[in-house]
């Protein structure tokens, strides 16, 4: 096994003394593990944050072994983890990506969704910009990975119009007419997430609320708790930035 390309670091973990188990995202060749040998020293330390863009070179003698994996870095994201907000975004994104994704299948939309997701965080740390993206970068996952919700017409009636909410058990979509009477039950569906476009505060938080449940639900229940955990430390933080 031979493969080089570039890559987005989603997860570190030490092993032994002083290597590191990474697992990266690839363009074209999905979610790829390698072991660093000095990985978890300090010269390659600040390379394999995650977030980092990295030109990865992954070499393994047969296809069941664990690849030997040498780094170059691209694009250091650490001075955004100065930044408490777009540290948890970060963070989030991730995690959220290394726990979702499984190994060596090709996801080229959530690369460069990713990708983009990163680099708006990077281009205004503030959170106004890369807010609405992220939270379409989770749906798009929950997409990619069969869990899609479908914004299209009402559940209930077939509407197409006024679709203001979301059934947490289908994941589709019921109209305002509809849901009378039962809005406790259901989740507010932002419009910006359905039409496009930017979104107010309280649209982003609903955005994040929707995507939320049904990704602890279908992709993180029982099996991903440092990544829930940083999703409720970005929530967290937004809450607080729009107070």
């Amino acid at each position: 096994m031979h493969l080089r390309a570039p890559a987005i670091v989603l997860a570190v973990r030490s092993h032994g003394e002083h290597g590191a188990i990474v697992r990266a995202l690839t363009p074209d060749d999905g979610v790829q593990p390698g072991y660093v040998r000095g990985g978890h020293g300090r010269a390659l330390r600040p390379v394999l944050q995650p977030a980092n863009a990295i030109l990865g070179e992954w070499r393994a003698r047969t296809d069941d072994a664990l690849p030997g994996l040498t780094v170059e870095l691209l694009a250091s994201r650490a001075p955004l983890y100065s930044e408490p907000l777009a540290a948890a975004a970060l963070d989030w994104v991730s995690a959220l990506t290394a726990a979702a994704l499984p190994e060596g299948q090709p996801y080229p939309q959530l690369y460069a969704a990713l990708d983009g997701v990163i680099a708006a965080v990077e281009a205004a740390p503030a959170a106004r910009r890369w807010a609405v993206a992220l939270v379409r970068y989770e749906l798009l996952l929950l997409a990619e990975l069969g869990f899609g919700l479908d914004f299209s017409e009402c559940v209930a009636t077939g509407a197409t119009q006024d679709l203001a909410y979301v059934s947490p058990k289908s994941g589709g979509a019921v109209s305002r007419a509809a849901a009378t009477g039962y809005e406790a039950r259901l989740l507010p569906c932002p419009a910006f997430l359905r039409d496009g476009g930017g979104a107010e505060w309280g649209d982003v938080l609903a955005g994040l609320g929707l995507t939320g449940h049904f990704l602890e639900r279908d992709l993180l229940h029982g099996r991903a708790a440092d990544a829930l955990a940083a999703r409720e430390r970005l929530v967290d933080r937004v809450r607080r930035a729009v107070a």
